[in-house]
């Protein structure tokens, strides 16, 4: 599979824009900072707040801002994935559900990763040319999102569930970087809130495929 896709800015704001009318969820999924960056410098979001706890949330460093950059298309990915599952007829009722919880889940870690980086001056956007060590881990290429797309029945669950797990694998390693890279507390939180649910829906995951 391939995994060093770029996705456009039309999806990535179709997913933010689904995610503001998403019902809200703080459920994890997981991200990671890439290996080979340079974690040393740090910045801090403008703020007029004088309280030291607010201070502290607005610390950031490298490692967060890739780590937010890379997850919002990974969890548009997801989200994209998801729909597609949600269209189909004669879909297992525990796919369709997992389908839900994940869209449910991601759509608005999306938004909030997209309000962290504007609240940091940040782009939302990872740079163009950003070094091939900073790949995001379990992209689907456009084959394999075009096999999802024409899949149907059973087969389209084993394919969704087969491909979710790589891609859910790939942002556990990506948040696992953050976890142990990243400085903002709240991205810190929501690295390791990713790795929790996201391992946990592997192994659904995995469970559910053993029935299929």
């Amino acid at each position: 599979m391939k995994k060093n896709l770029t996705i456009s800015a039309a999806t990535i704001a179709a997913a933010i824009a689904l995610a503001g009318c998403s019902a809200g969820s703080d459920a994890g999924s997981s991200a990671t900072s890439m290996p080979g960056m340079n974690h040393g410098s740090t910045g801090t979001a403008s703020s007029t707040a004088p309280a030291a706890s607010a201070a502290a949330s607005a610390a950031f460093n490298d490692a967060d801002t890739m780590f937010a950059q890379m997850m919002i298309p990974h969890h548009a990915q997801a989200v994209e994935m998801s729909d597609i599952m949600l269209k189909k007829e004669g879909i297992p009722a525990a796919v369709t559900d997992l389908a839900t919880k994940i869209k449910a889940a991601q759509g608005p870690e999306i938004e909030k990763m997209t309000g962290w980086l504007t609240s940091w001056g940040q782009p939302t956007q990872m740079p163009t040319d950003m070094p091939s060590a900073h790949s995001m881990e379990g992209m689907m290429g456009d084959d394999d999102m075009a096999k999802l797309e024409a899949a149907q029945a059973t087969e389209a669950a084993k394919l969704f569930l087969t491909q979710m797990i790589a891609h859910h694998e790939g942002a556990v390693m990506m948040a696992k970087t953050e976890t142990t890279d990243g400085k903002n507390a709240d991205a810190v939180q929501l690295s390791k809130d990713i790795v929790s649910s996201q391992e946990a829906e592997i192994q659904e995951m995995k469970d559910l495929l053993a029935t299929l």
